[in-house]
């Protein structure tokens, strides 16, 4: 399988350590952990934070030709904090390098599996545009899209272009009243009725597990998540997404896939790193 993550390279910064990240840094890392051949589709400043992560990047063996320097933008960085049950708030720094991505010249030459996106990158509209080219100019079989509500970085139109572009849609529980609230619809079923270019639904949530809705088959499937002692959320979501595409991809079976991408999410917040190793 060969995937085409988009948006955000970006430095977690902690009390006392920091983390790099970014939620297509990490699905695109998870998914090479998983046997993926994964591109990373973003941009760094020419410091420091910049040089570091392009070692990084391609030490998750996560190719990074399409990763270009940006001469006038800083790295991007977020200031992470955790509450007492881990859950992290995020001071996410703005016009930085990732705000500034283009497109490979050669867009249309290139194949992949899948073409993978949040909508945090999506609060410029440079970016917006990149995606819509590479939707409309690239060899793509499917598209995935996790919705990050970054407040205040999130639009109607961006929730909108989401639900009308992607194939596969990832939401978490606390995130899922934005999505209702712009498409005007309060469940899966009708959500996925609506938009016929869905064919799954990908629901975190939490503790409590997740939940896949089938929309071709009009199936749902949920399941628990396993006992851990929680560091960090930080990177859950992301893991869960790149093992149900990665498994998905592989065996065709959503329950087995659902299983394992549960699985994988709870072993991720068992640990401080978005990226731990297996």
């Amino acid at each position: 399988m060969k995937i085409l993550s988009f948006g955000e390279i970006i430095w977690d910064v902690y009390e006392n350590e920091s983390f790099i990240g970014g939620a297509p840094l990490n699905l695109a890392a998870h998914c090479s952990k998983q046997g993926a051949k994964s591109f990373m589709l973003s941009s760094v400043g020419n410091d420091n934070l910049g040089k570091d992560a392009l070692e990084i990047v391609k030490n998750f063996n996560v190719n990074t030709d399409f990763v270009t320097i940006n001469e006038e933008k800083e790295t991007g960085k977020c200031i992470v904090t955790l509450n007492e049950n881990g859950v992290p708030s995020y001071n996410v720094l703005t016009d930085v390098s990732y705000d500034y991505i283009k497109s490979p010249d050669n867009i249309n030459e290139l194949q992949f599996d899948f073409f993978c996106f949040g909508t945090l990158a999506l609060r410029s509209k440079e970016n917006l545009e990149t995606v819509k080219s590479i939707l409309k100019n690239g060899n793509i079989k499917k598209v995935y899209c996790d919705i990050n509500i970054r407040p205040p970085f999130f639009s109607d139109n961006v929730i909108l272009f989401a639900l009308q572009n992607s194939n596969i849609l990832k939401i978490s529980d606390e995130e899922l009243h934005f999505v209702t609230d712009v498409c005007g619809l309060k469940i899966l079923e009708d959500i996925a009725e609506k938009y016929s270019n869905l064919e799954f639904i990908l629901l975190t949530q939490g503790e409590n597990g997740a939940t896949v809705y089938d929309c071709k088959n009009k199936k749902t499937f949920s399941e628990n998540a396993p006992k851990v002692e929680v560091k960090s959320t930080v990177g859950a979501g992301d893991s869960f997404g790149a093992t149900f595409i990665c498994e998905y991809f592989k065996t065709n079976d959503t329950k087995k896939s659902l299983k394992k991408a549960t699985e994988i999410s709870a072993f991720v917040v068992s640990k401080k790193e978005a990226i731990p190793e297996y």
